[in-house]
């Protein structure tokens, strides 16, 4: 069977027809984002100076964490923006992320998605390892594997043999569908993800230079919220759902008999939901102060029930843990939270009837 015929961007040209409703919705809550864009990218340059350091770290951390690659806290900050010797692959892996994120966030649409390019994003992204750079010589299968020990193959991707042809034609459908426009640019980008992650082209890494490849197509298509936050770090919040809809898009798809649209549809409400807190996080900036006091203060906001100041730590990397008690501290002082124990594990919780303050 042909693969370069059968996968998601040529099964949805066939049915653009009959777009989901709920695709639909989303698309147009995503035009009207994209809209409102430029107005908010005007506002407020110290916090998007801030919100834009604060979006590196949690994608190099998030998208490095979804595949089970942790670095210690106490080296983040010296593993992402210093010039140490690095102690490990988790810690190269994380590092190469970033550079990966630098440049595509410093040459944005000016990198064309090419074979080329797909695989300089697996070797920045899997620095260190020796097939960096490089597609799979032998067939992977996708295993799923359980706490008990046993496993199952979840999905047989694309052979190495037709690896490298499989990215070839995904890429020519991909600028074809930009030229065309026969199909919602933003349904493209979703069903190309798809494809990708399908062919499984690369030994390891794959679902990195996904990550990668989605923030770099959101810029061909003129959409900047993931210089300003992280999406990888929304994929890793909705995680269980990106796996969920990733098994139940991908079943058939070999023979061309998948249903895309639960894929489709979680990308699209990814992105919403990053055009959202960038809305929200810009909006409630109205006259000068510490972008990283506004950060721990919308982290704080987000909450729900009672929180410690590691959750706090969590939602802002980079921040430290002496500026999240001083803030925490002042916002006491304001009667707008209350400490509900002692020690350094103590519980934090709203005030009743108290939101979180703009301006």
């Amino acid at each position: 069977m042909n693969t370069l015929n059968v996968n998601t961007l040529k099964l949805i040209t066939g049915r653009i027809d009959a777009l989901p409703l709920s695709t639909v919705w989303l698309l147009e809550r995503l035009a009207e984002a994209r809209g409102k864009q430029e107005l908010f990218t005007r506002q407020s340059p110290q916090v998007l100076k801030v919100l834009k350091e604060h979006a590196l770290i949690e994608s190099a951390v998030s998208s490095n964490r979804i595949e089970g690659i942790e670095i210690a806290r106490d080296r983040l900050k010296t593993v992402l923006f210093g010039r140490p010797l690095l102690k490990d692959r988790n810690e190269e892996e994380v590092r190469g992320y970033r550079q990966a994120l630098d440049r595509i966030h410093q040459r944005g649409a000016k990198i064309s998605v090419s074979l080329e390019t797909i695989l300089e994003l697996h070797r920045l992204s899997h620095a260190g390892s020796g097939d960096a750079g490089t597609f799979k010589i032998r067939d992977v299968d996708i295993i799923e594997r359980y706490p008990d020990g046993s496993q199952r193959v979840r999905f047989k991707s694309v052979s190495a043999k037709r690896t490298p042809g499989a990215v070839k034609g995904l890429v020519e459908l991909w600028n074809g569908c930009l030229l065309e426009r026969r199909v919602p640019p933003l349904v493209a980008l979703a069903a190309f993800n798809l494809d990708f992650l399908c062919i499984h082209p690369f030994r390891d890494g794959n679902g990195r230079v996904s990550r990668l490849l989605l923030l770099l197509q959101c810029y061909h298509l003129g959409l900047e919220v993931g210089r300003y936050i992280s999406l990888e770090r929304h994929i890793e919040q909705n995680k269980e759902r990106y796996y969920e809809t990733l098994e139940e898009s991908s079943r058939g798809w070999h023979e061309g008999k998948h249903d895309p649209w639960p894929y489709v549809n979680y990308l699209l409400f990814i992105l919403a939901g990053a055009y959202r807190e960038f809305e929200e996080r810009v909006g409630q900036v109205k006259a000068p102060r510490g972008g990283k006091t506004e950060l721990i203060e919308t982290a704080v906001a987000s909450q729900e029930g009672a929180f410690t100041v590691t959750n706090l730590e969590t939602a802002c990397p980079g921040v430290s843990r002496d500026m999240i008690r001083r803030v925490l501290k002042n916002l006491q002082r304001e009667g707008r939270v209350e400490c509900l124990g002692r020690g350094p594990g103590a519980q934090w919780g709203r005030k009743e009837g108290t939101t979180h303050k703009r301006g």
